[in-house]
């Protein structure tokens, strides 16, 4: 477990016009950078901090993930994300998100066991659907229906209540995957398939997608484990835009299904769910291998604007830790498959030119979480569609993990961001037959 931070020593700042100085506390966390505190500086000094993105600013203290992003590190609850991609599931994970530690054999059989009788939905969610478009996209649908979950969960409804907190987390993570595949089949215009208690949650997950109730289905292994090594990887990463969507929806104690569905909202930005869909999009724009060194000579002229998707990563600046795994799934999926698909052949061609070539090599710009999830899950037979859905399905125990933290914390407070008021000053009203 992590330590309490502490002060241990001051930050002080000095105004340049008067020559006053003020002390701040700085407070030490169990690992990373320290952070000055500055709740009272408005109470001391008359000012606010100015920080557009909050990219210098620590929103909420927090046990659950660390990052570093110059040494490519990534952990939850201190286990590396190497370690458990490599030897844990996906439900260990959520295990080890909402309650601290990786479970023990007992603990586990208890947890899956809560989690796979909680898969089902209620009946009536079913005629929801039919208020969609057939070609609505699947996150606007995902956005409504997760939302619509509080109209009919009612028994879990009061976030004070510590059972019904874990009962509504055990609930989505549960749920939303099988709200996502009946987000898909309505797309595709086939029958919802009903979730299978006998299944893991990966290869349930796969079932309730492409299962067909005409003809059995049998999961293919290789693909189920692809699928929970990347719900595994994107399970949670820290305070990024929609983990801090659903912490500032619930600080003002909005019911969790709706602080989800805002996260999802957020998901929803191409800035920050839509990475391995614009992957995909990049390769058509490409087109084809022997076009290739155009855009690669394009991707290095600073004044062309078309960047190499899934290259790179805003927070790792050396490489992305999630990669490596990923990338030997992908291997292993297109291999299995003995997929034809010049698109996935695109990708590889584009992914050996990068990796041998000195200018994205010596800038670290290596292929990211997204590059392969995307050639991973168009393999597999996803629309790209219908990838920010899967992303939100992995994060969803994240966010009701920071959700569930946050709730438990005794200074909670409602979120309360400031601003820089750049507007007009006060004027005078002017009578609408004498404005010019």
């Amino acid at each position: 477990m992590g330590k309490e931070p502490e002060s241990q020593n001051t930050f002080t700042l000095i105004n340049d016009k008067t020559g006053e100085s003020y002390k701040l506390p700085v407070l030490d966390g169990s690992t990373g950078p320290s952070v000055i505190d500055v709740q009272k500086l408005y109470a001391q000094t008359g000012h606010f901090t100015y920080d557009p993105g909050f990219t210098s600013t620590g929103s909420c203290e927090s046990r659950l993930t660390y990052i570093d992003g110059d040494k490519g590190i990534l952990m939850h609850r201190g286990y590396s994300i190497e370690d458990l991609a490599e030897h844990s599931s996906y439900l260990e994970v959520c295990h080890a998100l909402l309650y601290g530690d990786l479970p023990n054999k007992q603990e586990m059989e208890k947890f899956e066991r809560n989690i796979t009788y909680h898969t089902m939905v209620h009946e009536q969610i079913n005629y929801f659907y039919r208020g969609f478009r057939r070609d609505a996209h699947p996150m606007a649908v995902m956005c409504g229906i997760v939302g619509a979950l509080s109209a009919f969960y009612h028994d879990s409804l009061d976030i004070w209540d510590p059972e019904q907190r874990e009962i509504s987390a055990h609930r989505l993570i549960a749920k939303i995957p099988t709200l996502a595949a009946m987000t898909y089949k309505y797309n595709v215009g086939q029958p919802f398939m009903y979730p299978r208690n006998d299944l893991s949650y990966a290869e349930n997950f796969l079932y309730m997608c492409f299962g067909l109730p005409a003809e059995p289905y049998k999961v293919n292994p290789v693909l189920a484990s692809a699928m929970d090594k990347i719900l595994i990887l994107h399970a949670d990463h820290e305070q990024n835009a929609s983990t801090s969507t659903v912490r500032l929806a619930g600080s003002s104690q909005a019911n969790p299904f709706t602080c989800i569905s805002s996260g999802i909202a957020s998901l929803w930005g191409p800035a920050h769910g839509g990475a391995n869909q614009a992957v995909l999009e990049m390769l058509d724009e490409i087109g084809d291998k022997k076009n290739i060194p155009e855009f690669i000579k394009r991707a290095k002229d600073k004044d062309d604007p078309f960047r190499l998707m899934g290259f790179g990563h805003r927070v790792y600046k050396n490489f992305d830790p999630r990669a490596a795994v990923l990338k030997k799934s992908c291997d292993q999926v297109l291999e299995n498959l003995g997929v034809s698909d010049p698109r996935l052949e695109l990708a590889m061609e584009l992914e050996r030119i990068a990796l041998e070539d000195d200018y994205f090599v010596s800038r670290k710009l290596f292929p990211n979480v997204d590059f392969y999830s995307g050639i991973i899950l168009k393999a597999m037979g996803f629309p790209t569609s219908m990838f920010t859905v899967l992303f939100a399905v992995a994060r969803t125990v994240g966010w009701i993990s920071q959700w569930k933290e946050m709730i438990e914390e005794p200074t909670l407070r409602i979120g309360r961001p400031r601003q820089l008021y750049t507007g007009p000053v006060a004027r005078p009203y002017v009578p609408m037959d004498k404005r010019k």
